[in-house]
């Protein structure tokens, strides 16, 4: 569902800004022309009075660069107010000066002449050249161009048309408002994606603002805008920078491609594909921004070869995600058909394979600006896709990390993990040891299922004595730790009783001897002497005759809080935390610390 939306989007986009788009060729007359070069000692009123010779069916490219006349068949009478003032619009080209000779019904003959640098004056958004006529009471009947210095890479002369100027102008001022809200769109979302980037840090965002870019330049120089804008720029010039920002979209969108897709898409020979239409798309349109005019129409030629060459790659890019099974493929295509169908007839004109027509310039344009939404779009949704998968990522890793930090018998904490978050807790810490009382009896008597269900309930009572910050784990077979601030310790006695209290199966009775140390817990000298001191505690307990707990030496300064013996007639427990020990022991075993007796 989410696709059908984006391509509505699209098409109701299109059906917006192609009428606008294509308003330069519905308005006024269309004014065919002839072509024949320019030879010495020829004037205008002779090319107009005896205008034999022109060539009117061969393509004008045909005849390369050179100096030309171009002459248009008898003018039709525009529809409208014929008081108004007419203006001959034709397509902006690659010339070093342009004269328009302009034949009236009277036999006058009125002359314009502008030359690249002053064209700024003339151009219009498309990018037109609409040339105001003089006034006059005569109808114009015939108008001849005198192009010199003409590249002549598609023709001299495109896309005439005669037309009423303040219907030029209208038709300006929708485009001027499409292109602004285009250009605007596109920035917003440079800027946009560019604030994101340090949040998100995905390769495939700089990318895309770098490509946002170069659609804006192309945008300014082939609309005509930046002559507007600055009206000094020579309208040769224009077009070479018109190359420069069209070859770094070509470039930028052969990196975005190989960015958006996953890896695998360009795993093979497409990755090495990618680095050779680089190079083909580089190579022409370096050569063609530095050496133009120079060789223009064979670096020109060599210019939509490299074009032709990047829709192949794009296209078998498709073909390659659509057979990798990629999650963004329809994104992509959804952002990128409609530029790349627009952009084989450019390529075909170019080609001279298709008659040129008005809306094949406009297109390229408004296409990309429409790519740049559809593009932000899929950006959009493949950042979706990554943080979804890094979501699911973190989830599984928190996964894994926590079945690789559990004992999966008991659910509780594994050694490792417990070592892990016990060295460099801050303040005095006390190391509780427990180690069920004959446990290999209880195995033998109950089984090792049944062994197994009593270390369940063990590990339950000990997690259930828990209190804000304690840690427990199993560390061994039947010998489990648990670990507190020393001041918050459980009451050692009431601990016993606790584990002694709990249900077994078949009403087993279950003991356990403890072995508690307190002492620093910050490094891992600190951990051994600790744990060295509750383990002989242990050892303790249990020569002592089990079912009781004895305490470790301490290290100087860490003395262990200290608790009374324990009360045989106690109940079981409730599942909340032990009160604090702060009582004396009255038992001593051996030399090695402080026993308190729970009974036998």
């Amino acid at each position: 569902m989410g696709r059908i939306r984006i391509l509505a989007l699209v098409l109701a986009l299109l059906t917006v800004i192609w009428p606008m788009a294509s308003a330069h060729a519905q308005i006024g007359e269309a004014v065919a022309t002839c072509i024949r070069p320019i030879q010495p000692g020829q004037t205008a009123p002779a090319m107009l009075a005896q205008p034999q010779g022109f060539d009117c069916r061969d393509d004008q490219s045909a005849y390369g660069a050179g100096d030309f006349w171009v002459l248009s068949q008898p003018l039709r009478p525009v529809a409208g107010d014929p008081r108004e003032r007419l203006s001959i619009a034709f397509a902006s080209t690659w010339q070093d000066a342009t004269t328009l000779h302009i034949l009236y019904s009277d036999g006058q003959i009125r002359r314009i002449a502008f030359t690249s640098a002053t064209t700024s004056r003339y151009l219009l958004l498309g990018p037109v050249i609409a040339v105001p006529l003089p006034r006059t009471t005569a109808r114009p009947v015939r108008i001849l161009w005198e192009a010199r210095g003409a590249a002549n890479m598609r023709g001299v002369v495109r896309g005439a048309r005669l037309e009423h100027h303040g219907d030029a102008l209208a038709v300006e001022a929708q485009l001027s408002l499409l292109y602004g809200i285009l250009m605007g769109m596109v920035v917003a979302l440079a800027l946009y994606n560019l604030v994101l980037w340090p949040a998100l840090r995905q390769p495939l965002q700089p990318v895309y603002c770098l490509l946002l870019f170069f659609i804006t330049g192309y945008a300014l120089c082939s609309s005509g805008l930046i002559g507007q804008w600055l009206p000094w720029l020579d309208n040769n010039e224009r077009h070479r920078w018109n190359a420069i920002m069209l070859g770094g979209v070509a470039l930028t969108i052969v990196i975005f491609a190989r960015f958006f897709f996953e890896r695998a898409v360009f795993r093979g020979w497409l990755d090495r594909a990618a680095v050779l239409v680089f190079v083909l798309i580089a190579v022409p349109n370096l050569a063609f921004a530095l050496l133009a005019p120079l060789w223009i129409r064979t670096l020109d030629a060599m210019v939509v070869a490299g074009f032709a060459i990047l829709l192949a790659f794009l296209i078998a890019v498709l073909v390659q995600a659509w057979r990798r099974r990629s999650n963004f493929l329809w994104a992509f295509a959804i952002g990128w058909s409609i530029p790349i169908v627009l952009a084989m007839f450019r390529v075909l004109n170019a080609a001279h394979l298709i008659a040129w027509r008005p809306w094949i310039d406009q297109s390229t344009v408004l296409s990309m600006g429409a790519e740049a939404l559809c593009a932000s779009l899929g950006v959009a949704y493949r950042i979706y896709l990554l943080s979804r998968e890094r979501d699911v990522a973190r989830a599984d890793e928190r996964v894994a990390r926590r079945l690789a930090d559990t004992d999966p018998l008991t659910g509780l904490f594994n050694r490792r993990a417990f070592l892990d978050q016990a060295i460099g807790r801050s303040g005095p810490q006390t190391l509780i040891l427990a180690d069920i009382d004959h446990f290999k009896r209880i195995n033998d008597t109950l089984g090792h299922d049944g062994g197994d269900e009593v270390l369940r309930i063990f590990a339950k009572a000990l997690a259930d004595s828990l209190g804000p910050d304690m840690l427990v784990a199993r560390i061994g077979g039947e010998e489990f730790a648990l670990l507190a601030d020393a001041a918050r310790a459980p009451h050692a006695e009431l601990l016993l009783a606790r584990l002694r209290g709990a249900t077994y199966p078949t009403g087993a009775k279950v003991t356990a001897s403890l072995g508690l140390c307190t002492g620093p817990m910050e490094s891992e000298e600190d951990w051994r002497h600790v744990y060295r001191e509750a383990d002989q505690a242990l050892f303790a307990a249990k020569n002592g005759g089990r079912d009781r707990a004895c305490w470790g030496v301490s290290p100087p300064g860490a003395q262990p809080p200290s608790g009374n013996a324990v009360d045989r007639s106690a109940a079981p427990l409730p599942s909340a935390p032990l009160p604090i020990d702060r009582t004396r022991p009255r038992h001593r075993v051996g030399e090695k610390g402080i026993c308190a007796s729970g009974g036998s």
